[in-house]
Order: C-alpha cells, then sequence, then structure tokens
C-alpha cells in the first residue's frame, strides 16, 4: 500500500489476518475479502485445521505476516468504506500519533438482519489494527485480547459484523461457546451454583442489556436478544453447575 505525502511515496505494508472457520458462509467471505482487498497480504487462517483457541490462531496470523502493521478481519466481517479510508489516512506520516501502536476499532453488529444501536452492541470496539512490532501475543481462550507495548488508540469508523444471522445459528453458538465460558469459570473456582445465583445472573444479564443499554429501543430484534442473552447466560451457569456436581462425586 502506497500513501503519498506532500509529493513523496510512502510505502506501509498491511497485513490482513482473517480467522476462517469451518462452517463459513461463502457469501460473506467474498464481501470481507472485497472490502479488504487493499491490503498488501490477506493472510488466512483456517481455524478448523489448526488446533488451539482464537488467541492462538490469531498469533499463528501474526508470524506468517510481513507487513508492518496487522488489521485482523474475521470472515463474518467487512472493512466499511469510511474505516478504509481512515486507516489509509492513519498512515500519512503527519497523522501518525507518536506512542499510539494498536488501534480500536468500533464494530457495528448486525443481528438478526438488524444493525443494533442499543444494548451493549454499539460501538463494541475492538483492538485491530496492531503495530507488529508492538505485539507480544494474544491471550485467552474465548474473549482474547492483545497485549502491545505502547498506547491504544481509537478509530471513529466502523467494522461491519455480520452476526446472529438465525435463531438456529444462535443456539449452536451459544451450546458451543457456554461450554469454553462453564470450563474456564470451572477452572477459575466460581463458588457453588445455587438458585439464588441463577436469579443473579439472569437479572444481571437482563438490566445490563434491557436497562441499563436500553436494548428495547431496537425493537422486536432487541427484545429478541435481551432475552436470548438471558438465556446463553443461564445456559453456561447451568453447565457450571453441571461441572460442579460431577466434581463433587469423585
Amino acid at each position: 500500500m502506497e500513501v503519498k505525502v506532500k509529493g513523496q511515496r510512502l510505502k506501509v505494508k498491511v497485513s490482513v489476518i482473517m480467522l476462517v472457520g469451518g462452517n463459513y458462509d461463502e457469501k460473506l467471505l467474498k464481501k470481507c475479502l472485497a472490502s479488504v482487498s487493499w491490503a498488501d497480504e490477506i493472510i488466512r487462517v483456517e481455524t478448523d485445521k489448526l488446533a488451539g483457541s482464537f488467541a492462538d490462531w490469531r498469533n499463528e496470523g501474526a508470524k506468517k505476516a510481513r507487513g508492518e502493521w496487522l488489521l485482523y478481519v474475521d470472515s463474518d466481517e467487512q472493512v466499511s468504506r469510511d474505516l478504509k479510508l481512515e486507516i489509509l489516512n492513519l498512515f500519512r506520516i503527519s497523522n501518525l500519533e507518536f506512542g499510539i501502536s494498536a488501534y480500536a476499532i468500533p464494530r457495528q453488529n448486525i443481528l438478526l438482519g438488524k444493525c443494533m444501536r442499543f444494548g451493549g452492541w454499539w460501538p463494541d470496539y475492538v483492538i485491530r489494527l496492531i503495530q507488529k512490532d508492538a505485539l507480544f501475543e494474544w491471550e485467552g481462550d474465548l474473549h482474547e485480547q492483545p497485549k502491545v507495548r505502547g498506547e491504544i488508540g481509537k478509530l471513529k469508523n466502523p467494522l461491519i459484523h455480520v452476526s446472529h444471522r438465525s435463531l438456529t445459528e444462535m443456539v449452536a453458538k451459544t451450546n458451543e461457546w457456554s461450554e469454553i465460558e462453564a470450563r474456564l469459570l470451572f477452572k477459575a473456582g466460581h463458588p457453588k451454583m445455587t438458585w439464588w445465583r441463577f436469579f443473579s445472573a439472569a437479572f444481571r444479564e437482563f438490566w445490563y442489556r434491557g436497562v441499563v443499554k436500553f436494548g428495547f429501543l431496537d425493537g422486536t430484534v432487541g427484545i429478541i436478544e435481551i432475552v436470548y442473552q438471558v438465556f446463553s447466560r443461564l445456559v453456561t451457569y447451568s453447565k457450571l453447575w453441571e461441572k460442579q456436581l460431577s466434581a463433587t462425586r469423585t
């Protein structure tokens, strides 16, 4: 990628690292690829062919990247036109901020076909643009985060995330991810689950999504998501209860 600066050209290599799962949507993948076609290279990490966690997969992509900056994009995400222009403009010498080695990008979540603005779904910042030399590693089994040297800035324009395309897909994803979350909670020594802990967990999720973050303002889909997030939380804690019960019997 060449950026023209006052009559000169500054060569800043940008590597896109894309996670692609075995059950990816072909149409979404094509849109994702088209949205990052301006990058110097696209590294596709096939998650179903590599053992490990999301952090492991992101680290694997970083090892293969040759660019000075890494842009992480999943196959169900797209770089918006405005975000592309913002990133290109960022690499002008005059716009590079001293000490900033990574940027958090707001993510526009599209759930069941609707762009969500409430319920905690916006701006949903994710750290995805990182200077390679400043990246130590990604860590975390599920909600992975990068460890970087230096300050983290924020971009204004969104990364588009097309998620929760159907209730069937949502339930399948919850069944998979809740198992990981329950395992992590169990390993961390979470207090024994009781009836009031279930009630407390459900109430907190409802209060956060529906009241604090005004999830109902997203209409029918907003209401569905509030109810579903409560359900998802209860599934996780039910699996935790199951693991705790199994441990006491051994």
